[in-house]
C-alpha cells in the first residue's frame, strides 16, 4: 500500500490531539494493558475505512498494540482531520487519508486497503466490504470477518446476506447497545449541533428545528436541539417511530408540510431525497441545510447543484444557493455528515465505547475462525457487558450485584 497524507508536518499537532482523545478513551486505551502481552491479533491484517479522527487514531495505535497490522483509509472524502493523518503517518501506519478528496481519490484509497488483502475488514457505511464484494471477490473469499460501524452501512452488509452474496462474517458493531444507545444518540445529537454552530453560528433558540428521521441518531438530534430552544419538527416513514416522536413531545408532520414552515433542517435517514429539490423550493428565503447521515444523498444536493441561478461560498463549509423562485437557502458541508464536516465528529468517551466495540469484534472473529456463516450478526451480549462495565468502573461508578437467591429466583419457574 502506498501511505499518503496532505501535510505530514502536521505530525506533531496530531499527536497532541491524540494524547488529548487518549485521556478520555480509557476502555480502548486500556485493552491495551490488558491485552499487550497476550497479542490476541497477532500476525492479523486489518483494513480499515474509518473516519481520520483522533479517535480513530486511539483505535488503531490500540489494535497494533493487541498485534494487528492496520492498513487504513478515511470513509468520507471530507472528514479526515489531516493533522491526524499526519501523525499516524509519522508513527509507521499504512494510511491514504486526506481531507477534500475527489470521489477518485477516495475510492482509490479505500482500493490500496482492498488490495492489502486484509485478514479482518472493519468499515464504516460499508464503502470496503463493497469493493471487496463487487472488484476483488478472490480477496473477499479469503476474509476470516468484518465489522461495521454504521446504521447505513449494515443496512448493505444486510442486502448482500438477503441475496446470498456475503462472503464472509459480519459482526454489526453498530447494533451493539454500548454503540447505537450512546454514540448514535448522544455522540450524534452532540456532535450535529456543534459542527451547525461552527458553519452558521446562528442561534437555535426560537427556530423551527425539522429533523427528518426518528432512529437512534434522530432521537439524540431532536433531543439537543430542543435542548438549545429549538421547536422541534421530526417527519418520519415508519408510523411506529413517528408516534414514538408524538409521545416524546415533538410536532409531527410530512417534509412537504415541514418544508414550508422550518428554519433549520436536519436529515438523519440513511436513505435518498429526503429533502428532494421541490421540497427545497418551498422553504423560507434563508433556510439551512445540514445531513448527519452517512451519505450525501438525503438532501437532493445534485438537482439543487443543476437548477440553482447563484451559488457562493459564505462561511467555512457553508454554501449560499440562489434559486430560481428568488429565495436563498444555505447548505452546510456539501450536505456530507455535518458533524465531521464542520466539526470534529463525535467526543471522545462516547467513541470510546464505539471502538472499543471493533477492537472485541476483531478479537471475536479471529477466536472463533472458522466457527462463523457468512451473515451478518449482532455483537455477543457479552461485548457489549464488558464495554459497559469498563466504562462504568473508568467513570468510577459502582453498580448492584444479584445474589444467588436473586439469580435463583429470576430462573425459577415459580
Amino acid at each position: 500500500m502506498v501511505s499518503k497524507v496532505k501535510d505530514p508536518s502536521l505530525a506533531n499537532k496530531g499527536k497532541l490531539k491524540l494524547e488529548w482523545a487518549e485521556r478520555f478513551m480509557p476502555v480502548t486505551v486500556g485493552l491495551r494493558e490488558e491485552y499487550g502481552d497476550s497479542k490476541p491479533l497477532k500476525g492479523v491484517k486489518i483494513g480499515a475505512v474509518l473516519h481520520v479522527t483522533k479517535e480513530t487514531g486511539v483505535l488503531v495505535r490500540t489494535l497494533r498494540e493487541l498485534g494487528a497490522d492496520v492498513y487504513l483509509a478515511g470513509s468520507n472524502p471530507l472528514s479526515t482531520q489531516d493533522d491526524i493523518a499526519a501523525a499516524l503517518y509519522e508513527e509507521g501506519f499504512n494510511i491514504c487519508a486526506w481531507r477534500g478528496q475527489t470521489t477518485e481519490e477516495y475510492f482509490g484509497c479505500i482500493e490500496e486497503v482492498a488490495l492489502s488483502k486484509p485478514d479482518i475488514v472493519i468499515d464504516d457505511g460499508a464503502d470496503l466490504h463493497a469493493v471487496l464484494h463487487e472488484k476483488h471477490p478472490e480477496i473477499a473469499r479469503e476474509v476470516l470477518g468484518g465489522s461495521e460501524e454504521t446504521t447505513t452501512g449494515v443496512i448493505r452488509l444486510r442486502a448482500l446476506e438477503r441475496e446470498g452474496k456475503l462472503m464472509y462474517p459480519v459482526i454489526a458493531v453498530n447494533n451493539a447497545y454500548t454503540k447505537h444507545l450512546f454514540d448514535n444518540r448522544y455522540g450524534t445529537g452532540q456532535s450535529t449541533v456543534d459542527g451547525l454552530l461552527r458553519a452558521t453560528n446562528v442561534l437555535i433558540a426560537g427556530k423551527k428545528v425539522v429533523v427528518s428521521g426518528y432512529g437512534w441518531v434522530g432521537r439524540g438530534i431532536a433531543m439537543r436541539m430542543r435542548g438549545m430552544g429549538g421547536n422541534v419538527i421530526v417527519t418520519e416513514v415508519n408510523p411506529i417511530r413517528a408516534l414514538e416522536a408524538v409521545m416524546d413531545g415533538y410536532t409531527v408532520m410530512s417534509i412537504h408540510e415541514a418544508a414550508e414552515i422550518g428554519d433549520i433542517f436536519v436529515t438523519a435517514t440513511g436513505d435518498k431525497n429526503v429533502i428532494s429539490y421541490e421540497d427545497i423550493l418551498k422553504m423560507k428565503d434563508g433556510a439551512i441545510l445540514a445531513n448527519a447521515g452517512h451519505f450525501n444523498v438525503e438532501i437532493d444536493v445534485e438537482t439543487l447543484e443543476k437548477k440553482a441561478v447563484g451559488k457562493r461560498v459564505i462561511r467555512d463549509n457553508l454554501t449560499e444557493y440562489a434559486l430560481e423562485n428568488g429565495r436563498k437557502v444555505y447548505l452546510i458541508g456539501e450536505g456530507r455528515l455535518v458533524n465531521l464536516v464542520a466539526a470534529e465528529g463525535h467526543p471522545s468517551e462516547v467513541m470510546d465505547m464505539s471502538f472499543a466495540n471493533q477492537a472485541f469484534a476483531a478479537m471475536y472473529i479471529v477466536e472463533n475462525k472458522g466457527k462463523l456463516e457468512n451473515k451478518v450478526y449482532n455483537p455477543p451480549m457479552e461485548i457489549d457487558e464488558r464495554v459497559a462495565e469498563r466504562k462504568l468502573k473508568s467513570m468510577g461508578i459502582t453498580i448492584d450485584v444479584l445474589t444467588e437467591e436473586q439469580r435463583k429466583y429470576l430462573s425459577s419457574w415459580k
